[in-house]
Parts: structure tokens; sequence; C-alpha cells
């Protein structure tokens, strides 16, 4: 089996001094519209965003719709950090993340600048989180939540914890949301490919990310399942198992390369 093509170090220089530009750029406005009402800070992380994914060679497909900005939770599976960068290019969403994110040189700015919600995942914290993002989206805003808990090798989904599912009663609509990475070359990604794209374990952000900036032909298929009234389901560990089944069959579907549709929602128990 022939290797994929794989830029040299020049390709992958020139990605990253055009990433850096692009961040040097954005930083500053985005904390200028931090300080004024209105949508303009919401909506100017996605143009960033999408031009990351460009500027690092990767495409985007989009299948479905996403429910809107207005109180919607979304709930994705977890790959890598390159989710941040695909679902931040299509979807007007603030992001929970680890509390220790907030202190990664770099990414951390990117992130508070964001709006990203951080969660330090103590029981003494937990209340206060919970309350704060359970006010996001009362406020209106909608709020992207990883319940696997952690990033997967990108070979299968993980099962999602009900417990992330706790703000689910304050968000307007629920919408299942899957993420794969499934071109390489610009030919279907293979098992052998997926740690090109999952981080997991103890891999290294750097060394994964100089790794990914040498590749061409990348791809990430983002399906936007249909939307749910969260009292749909009796209890949040039905919401999460239900949510875990759509996700997981969409994103074994596209790792098969086989077509692709946003599934239906849940139907209504209890």
């Amino acid at each position: 089996m022939e290797d994929r093509p794989l830029g040299g170090r020049g390709r992958a220089l020139r990605r990253l001094a055009t990433v850096l530009l692009w961040t040097a750029l954005c930083v500053p406005l985005q904390a200028l519209l931090l300080l004024f009402p209105g949508r303009a800070k919401a909506r100017f992380p996605m143009a960033y965003w999408r031009g990351m994914c460009w500027l690092i060679g990767l495409k985007l497909q989009v299948v479905g719709r996403p429910a809107g900005h207005d109180g919607t939770l979304y709930v994705s599976n977890h790959t890598s950090w390159l989710d941040i960068l695909v679902l931040g290019a299509v979807l007007e969403t603030r992001f929970v993340s680890k509390a220790d994110v907030a202190s990664w040189p770099g990414i951390g700015v990117v992130a508070k600048l964001g709006r990203t919600l951080f969660v330090s995942r103590s029981r003494t914290g937990t209340g206060r989180e919970s309350n704060e993002i359970s006010a996001t989206l009362k406020g209106g805003d909608s709020v992207m939540l990883f319940p696997e808990g952690t990033t997967s090798d990108g070979t299968r989904v993980l099962p999602f914890r009900s417990s992330f599912l706790s703000v689910a009663s304050e968000a307007k609509q629920v919408q299942p949301t899957t993420v794969v990475y499934d071109r390489m070359g610009g030919l279907p990604a293979c098992r052998r490919d997926r740690p090109v794209f999952a981080w997991y374990g103890d891999m290294e952000t750097l060394s994964h990310a100089w790794y990914l900036l040498r590749h061409t032909g990348t791809r990430a298929t983002v399906v936007f399942h249909e939307a749910f009234a969260p009292e749909t389901l009796p209890n949040r560990k039905v919401m999460a198992s239900e949510i875990g089944r759509i996700v997981s069959i969409s994103a074994a579907q596209l790792r098969q390369n086989r077509p692709v549709e946003a599934l239906a929602a849940p139907a209504r128990r209890g």
C-alpha cells in the first residue's frame, strides 16, 4: 500500500507562519468586539476558525443544518483539538473546556477571547459551573458539549456520560452532532490515517499539529442531526444513550466511506 502524500517541512512552516499571522491579526479585533454589545463578538470567531481551516488545508463538508444559536445545546463526539476549529468554523457557539486550557500559552488567550466556558470538573466547582452554562443557554447563546469526557482514537465513539447533560433541561433544543475526518491526500481516510487527526492519550499537541500540517488533501465532515426538545426524553441517562447512538451510527457510516445524512431525532419517551 502506497504512502499518503506528505508535504515537507517547508509546507508545514509556511502553514504555521500564516496561522500565527492570522491569529495575531484576529486576537486584537476580537478583544475589541468583546467590549461592545451585540452578536459581532459571537460571529467573528466563526471567521477566525474558517480562516484557520483554510490555512492548514482542511476542507469542510457539512450535512444537515445547525438548529441555531438561540439557546441550543449541541452535543458532539470528540476526536481532537481540531474539533474546535472545525465546529467553530461552521457554527456560532461557545465551547466548554477543561479549566487548565485557560493557562496554556497562546491557546488559552484564543479560548478566552472565543468566550469558552471553562470547567474544573471538581466537585466543589460543579454547581457554579453548571449554573454558568445554564445561564449561557438561557441568555440565548448556544453551547457545544463533548460528553465523552475525553478525546478518542477516531476509530469509534466512546460512551456519552450522562453527567455532562445535566444542563440540557435549560436548552431550548438539543442537537446531536457528528464530526469525522474522512479524507487524506484527497482519498477516503482509512484506519491507519486516524492518528493524523486524532489527538488522544499522551500525544503532545505541538508534535501532533506539526505532523498534521505536513499532510495534504484533508477533509472533515460535520453532520447536524435533527434537533429535539429536551423534554422529549425522560432523563439525562436516556438522552446520553440516544444521542450517543445517533452520533455513533453516523460516525461509522463516514468512517466506512458510505453516504451519510442527518438522522431523525429520538422518539418521545415517558
